[in-house]
């Protein structure tokens, strides 16, 4: 069977299998609109969650913003097929970490549409309001991880903030029924090892420009809700992983390298940890939130299972079946970088509020480790286009462009600033070779 063709025209049939082009400064640019052969996306498990419950009466259109990223496109695929009473939208910019295939699948879905468009643009959020009679947001669209927020924090904060902002005074005017923002464990900041965990009503405190931008959001949803009355429930999880996740963050990053015999670039030494739900898990929470949950309240999404950064690489040699009990085994496959600028040594929340509401985590990490690990194996080559750059230390992104930090750095501008022109192939070559010479097992 022959690739699909982009809308725009503009893709060569090998292009449109990769969904990838090369960039003019020698960057990979991943277009998320891209068709790759049909087979692909149709072979794909449909992955949702397991949760129903009787459907809102008052709700009968649902917008979800970021709809064909990670977490939200399980919540689309679980809304579109669990409750076709909701019609569901999803509403996204389409940036690179991105793909239609996520939710292509529904396209035959009565009660499923998706819209491209800017959570920035006060006149895209207005017109798909208005296009289908929207009374319920489900706000996921942002800017999320967090390496890139220290080297490219303006557009977390006109992401994240200013973004949030427009949706909120979109939804004033618009006069929605339900606002549910989605947050992140991350506002809380630090959680020092053998202290409690923190409740919902726990002082916020970031450590990064990522959780910062999530906290200032946070600020305008408060105020929002003080007044003007808006109807919004705020939730903050703990890290999510599972299938779908762009392979930025870490465990997908990991398994796509040692699918590709790769070296694990581990940040620092490994330490700090993370609690981790599983997307199948997180999707059920929302769900019984959105049911069951109060309006004006705040919930954590809570998980047990407390995994250091080291440990995820264990766990992951063990489902490949590669030795590493020795040291020399060990060094073969994984190699120590850089840390971030800061790391948080740990968070740690308390999820008993929404517990009462009858939600548990399901999924346990090393199952759904295996889970996540067998998707990756089949689809991760492919989903999105060339992610090799990545899966490089610390890589750049702007929109649907990436680079590696070495080619960034040597862009000819003395601030980073990005700069086009039509005959720019030699500029790269000190770049590509450090690339092409990064350590590889044979």
């Amino acid at each position: 069977m022959s690739a699909l063709h982009s809308p725009e025209g503009t893709d060569t049939a090998a292009d449109s299998f990769l969904g990838a082009k090369r960039g003019r400064r020698g960057s990979t640019i991943l277009n998320p609109r891209s068709y790759v052969k049909e087979e692909l996306w149709k072979q794909a498990p449909v992955l949702t969650g397991s949760t129903k419950f009787e459907p809102l009466l008052d709700t009968k259109c649902i917008l979800v913003t970021g709809g064909a990223g990670f977490i939200a496109c399980w919540f689309v695929r679980h809304l579109v097929l669990t409750y076709p009473h909701y019609h569901v939208v999803s509403f996204d910019k389409l940036d690179h970490c991105a793909t239609l295939n996520n939710t292509r699948i529904l396209d035959s879905k009565r009660n499923f549409a998706f819209e491209q468009g800017d959570i920035t643009s006060p006149t895209d959020v207005k017109r798909v309001l208005r296009k289908y009679k929207v009374d319920t947001i489900f706000h996921f669209a942002a800017q999320s991880h967090v390496d890139l927020s220290f080297g490219n924090s303006y557009e977390f904060t006109n992401t994240n903030v200013y973004g949030t902002h427009v949706l909120l005074e979109r939804a004033r005017e618009h006069g929605i029924t339900r606002f549910i923002h989605i947050s992140t464990d991350e506002v809380y900041g630090d959680v020092p090892i053998g202290a409690a965990e923190l409740s919902e009503t726990s002082i916020l405190a970031p450590t990064n420009p990522y959780s910062a931008s999530k906290a200032a959001a946070e600020m305008m949803v408060l105020a929002y809700r003080s007044s003007f009355k808006l109807p919004i429930i705020t939730v903050r999880a703990n890290n999510v992983y599972g299938p779908h996740q762009f392979p930025e963050k870490i465990i997908p990053k990991f398994i796509m390298l040692l699918q590709r015999q790769q070296k694990l670039l581990l940040h620092g030494d490994g330490s700090p940890t993370r609690r981790y739900l599983y997307a199948g898990d997180i999707v059920d929470a929302l769900d019984t939130i959105f049911h069951n949950g109060d309006i004006g309240q705040i919930y954590n999404i809570a998980s047990k299972d407390e995994i250091s950064n080291i440990d995820i690489c264990h766990r992951l040699l063990d489902v490949f079946g590669i030795p590493h009990q020795t040291p020399a085994e060990l060094a073969q496959w994984m190699q120590h970088t850089e840390d971030r600028p800061f790391n948080d040594q740990r968070y740690a929340t308390d999820g008993s509020k929404l517990t009462a509401l009858g939600w548990q985590p399901k999924m346990s990490f090393d199952e759904g480790l295996k889970i996540t690990v067998d998707w990756y194996r089949r689809f991760g080559e492919v989903w999105w286009g060339d992610i090799s750059r990545v899966l490089t230390p610390f890589p750049v992104a702007h929109g649907n462009e990436i680079w590696t930090k070495e080619e960034h750095d040597d862009l000819p501008s003395s601030d980073g600033e990005l700069v086009y022109d039509e005959d720019s192939a030699s500029w790269t070559e000190q770049a590509r070779e450090r690339l092409q010479t990064s350590d590889r097992i044979v």
